[in-house]
């Protein structure tokens, strides 16, 4: 090695921006990194390789500041950092692409821009422009206005990327971004980081592709059970000396030997599957070989794995073991490993010993009884052989890594005794170590018999594994590859030099005519025109009846008794825009109407009555900051956080009165309920909150945090959203917003009654669910919240008008939740298909 002077230290030492000295993680007494140092230059790609749990992403939250290292010291560019958070790393300039990326579904791609990228992005130019300019720099040319869940996989990732991009930053982390890209755009990916490479920008990129480092890095550190294995110019190092680093031993080959010899016998015949997109597929299945699908992305390779699983239908055969199977037997016969394994692989509420078993529950039993020691010594044995790493049995599945995850998936399969394997992008965004037991794994499973069929968009995967390839163009077979045809190069000539090769669209897309209304048709303000619609039908129908429904007196009732209801339910919206719900409101409205009848009467000084005004808006702060914090630091649920509010405010109501007592001033009763025509200016009122509250739920971004936390509450802290202020800040807006409900409550009653107010909790969800908001949160809209108050209080009020019995109000509250319940869940089943 040549010599270096002293100048090219010190030139080396201000390239540096990111200095990491001595860095250790421990999570209880397990050593997630111990004693990381490692060097990030400007205007150089620094690859970070290392098997899944071998520290990667640990390293990359510490210098992101979502973790604290225990030991050692961050240096950026040249200045320690006391204590790196994301609020510092942001200021810094360093910016993080997720693997999984933290795009929040029920936020259109122009909000999800907005809410993760700061202000100053977007100042100075309309909003519109600068979002097509961001999505232009990854080659995404889509509606702004479209929602996050329209986007495929790829396209989230192009969007994560995007993001990361527009910051300018001077550090980028890049976690496996690309592993659900096709070529073109992992090209075009490739173009922009040499761009922000030769501008300067110090890039972190993360992968498990050995074959990237050659087209992308100048610089490589392999990490292994969280300690610095090796560092390198990528020019200096071969591939083999990498995998050594990498799974800490010497592999003569990737992949298992093949299968050696030919046999006669079939185990899986496929002949003539065709569907939609799919036409006439056929191919078999040899006894003790893995048949491989290959094709250019989009060209029916996951629709096929599907039909073989089960999952869709088609016509055609498939015969296992020359017995032909109907898709219900298929479901029974096949194990299918998804692509993606955070969607349809793992259960994220279950252990890892649930995920691993809970299609073979019925193989644990002895005597139709549940074996806890035969459960934990078959999954004990298939971990083993499958060299799972995991902190116990009982751990949450998602506290392993991904590769381990995968590994899991498999276990499932294996466990449930299957009579083929489908596996659909087996080795996605697993690490090297992780492939060769997946790989090792599937063969022994072949060669046991057990038909095998693998999808990969990897050829040198499918070269490496498979006996047989079946290669696919828009849903037709192309070329069936088998033996020493079974190459690289033969795979990808067959995929890209079919006549009838299919484009490239499920990663770009196009803005198509009428987007605008289809986008218009699944906002969450859509459910707004069929309520508004049924409102007046009904009313039109009750007229009918009795001709009295629409005189003046009648219609200022029911939008008084509306009022009440309206703002209370507009709290419950925001509960439930957050994923929460808020049970208290009907005991807090009645227990403000109580404190009010002590102080908001015609015996008390017009001071008095402002301190009775004071607090109840108080004691609506203070009720909304504790069910907030008992659901983000004490751990409860919403639903027991806030039935315990429900309980204790109740039980206030009555200490404080235990009978109805205390009359509410008359002259504030007359202002509240000033009538203009037959308007009570409160409901106008009511009305322009609601305006004034969608605009600032779609238009701002406090607004847009809101729904983020509903959506995707991890995702929405990777994007840099305060999730628990987020949380108790909405709370607070929930009860404030009973507290004026409350007030439009205590002059219609006119007297403090305890027992006034709980029927309001299950009034507002019902107005709230009637509206259109969802229950799981991320979605909703406080105008169809309005309109679900004005039609439940119609509907009682009809009841009367008929001359029905009480029965009827309860039946009618009740159908009207269930059908609104069942049109959007028939709507969301529609869109996600």
């Amino acid at each position: 090695m040549l010599a270096r002077n002293s100048q090219d230290v010190a030139l080396d030492a201000r390239d540096v921006v990111i200095r990491l000295s001595g860095i250790s993680k421990y999570f209880s007494v397990v050593a997630a990194l111990a004693d990381v140092s490692v060097e990030f230059r400007a205007g150089e790609v620094h690859a970070l390789l290392g098997e899944n749990g071998a520290g990667k992403s640990t390293l990359m939250n510490i210098i992101s500041g979502t973790l604290q290292p225990t030991e050692g010291e961050i240096h950026f560019e040249g200045r320690a950092v006391q204590q790196m958070t994301p609020e510092i790393a942001k200021s810094h300039g360093i910016g993080i692409c997720f693997q999984h990326p933290a795009i929040l579904d029920d936020l259109s791609i122009l909000e999800n821009l907005r809410v993760a990228l700061p202000a100053s992005v977007f100042a100075g130019a309309k909003p519109d422009d600068v979002g097509r300019r961001v999505l232009a720099k990854v080659g995404l040319h889509l509606p702004l206005g479209m929602r996050a869940d329209g986007l495929t996989v790829a396209q989230k990732h192009l969007l994560e990327i995007a993001k990361a991009l527009a910051l300018e930053p001077k550090v980028l982390i890049l976690d496996e971004p690309t592993a659900s890209l096709d070529q073109d755009s992992t090209d075009m990916l490739f173009a922009r980081i040499r761009e922000v490479a030769a501008a300067g920008t110090s890039v972190i990129y993360i992968t498990h592709r050995l074959a990237e480092l050659r087209q992308i890095a100048d610089r490589v550190t392999v990490l292994r059970d969280g300690r610095v294995r090796g560092s390198a110019v990528i020019g200096e190092i071969s591939d083999a000396d990498l995998v050594g680093l990498i799974v800490g031993r010497t592999l003569e080959s990737a992949f298992p030997p093949k299968a050696s010899t030919a046999d006669t016998e079939t185990g899986l015949s496929v002949v003539g599957i065709t569907n939609r997109d799919l036409k006439n597929i056929s191919f078999d299945v040899p006894r003790g070989q893995i048949v491989g699908i290959a094709g250019v992305a989009g060209n029916g390779q996951p629709e096929l794995m599907r039909v073989l699983a089960g999952l869709r239908p088609a016509e055609g055969q498939i015969v296992l073991r020359g017995r032909a199977l109907a898709q219900p037997e298929l479901l029974h016969e096949a194990a299918f490993m998804p692509s993606d394994r955070h969607v349809e692989g793992v259960a994220g509420s279950l252990t890892v010993r649930e995920n691993a078993t809970y299609s073979a529950l019925e193989k644990f039993a002895v005597g139709g009884v549940m074996s806890r020691k035969k459960e934990l010594a078959q999954v004990g044995a298939i971990f083993s052989e499958l060299a799972v790493k995991t902190p116990g049995m009982e751990a949450p599945i998602f506290a392993l890594s991904g590769g381990n995850q995968q590994k899991v998936v498999m276990a499932r399969a294996l466990l449930s005794e299957p009579g083929l394997i489908i596996a659909d992008e087996p080795t996605q965004g697993v690490d090297v170590g992780a492939r060769f037991e997946i790989y090792r794994i599937l063969r022994e499973v072949s060669e046991a018999g057990t038909p095998v069929v693998v999808n990969s968009s990897d050829a040198v995967e499918l070269e490496g594994l498979c006996d047989k390839v079946v290669v696919l163009s828009r849903g037709h077979v192309v070329e069936i590859l088998e033996g020493d045809d079974v190459t690289e190069e033969r795979i990808v000539t067959a995929a890209v030099g079919a006549e009838t090769h299919g484009d490239s669209s499920s990663t770009v897309a196009q803005p198509s005519t009428g987007s605008r209304w289809r986008d218009l048709l699944r906002s969450d303000n859509a459910p707004a025109v069929p309520l508004a619609i049924v409102t007046v039908l009904l009313g039109l129908y009750v007229y009918g009846q009795n001709e009295n429904f629409f005189s003046v007196y009648n219609i200022y009732n029911i939008l008084l008794l509306a009022t009440a209801l309206g703002f209370i339910a507009m709290g419950q919206t925001v509960a439930l825009l957050m994923g929460g719900i808020d049970l208290s409101v009907g005991p807090l409205a009645g227990f403000l109407v109580v404190v009010a009848s002590f102080f908001i009467t015609d015996d008390n000084s017009t001071a008095m009555m402002a301190v009775g005004f004071l607090l109840m808006f108080a004691g609506a702060f203070v009720t909304g900051a504790i069910n907030g914090v008992l659901i983000r630091f004490a751990n409860f649920t919403p639903i027991a956080a806030t039935l315990a509010m429900y309980i204790a405010i109740q039980g206030c109501s009555f200490l404080l009165r235990d009978n109805p007592d205390g009359y509410i001033s008359a002259t504030v009763t007359d202002w509240v309920n000033w009538q203009l025509g037959p308007f009570p200016v409160a409901f106008l009122v009511l009305v322009v909150a609601a305006v004034g509250a969608e605009f600032l739920l779609r238009r701002t971004r406090a607004g847009w945090r809101l729904r983020a936390v509903g959506s995707d509450e991890q995702s929405a802290r990777r994007a840099g959203i305060p999730v628990e202020l987020t949380f108790i800040g909405g709370y607070i807006a929930c009860s404030l917003l009973t507290a004026v409900g409350a007030i439009m409550l205590m002059t219609q009653i006119g007297v403090g009654d305890p027992r006034q107010g709980v029927n309001y909790t299950l009034a507002s969800i019902t107005a709230v669910v009637l509206g259109g908001t969802s229950l799981s949160g991320g979605r909703g809209t406080f105008i169809g919240t309005l309109l679900g108050a004005v039609l439940l209080t119609e509907v009682l009020n009809a009841v009367t008008f008929l001359g029905l019995t009480q029965t009827y109000q309860y039946l009618f509250q009740g159908l009207l939740v269930v059908v609104a319940a069942l049109i959007y869940a028939s709507a969301g089943r529609r869109k996600s298909h």
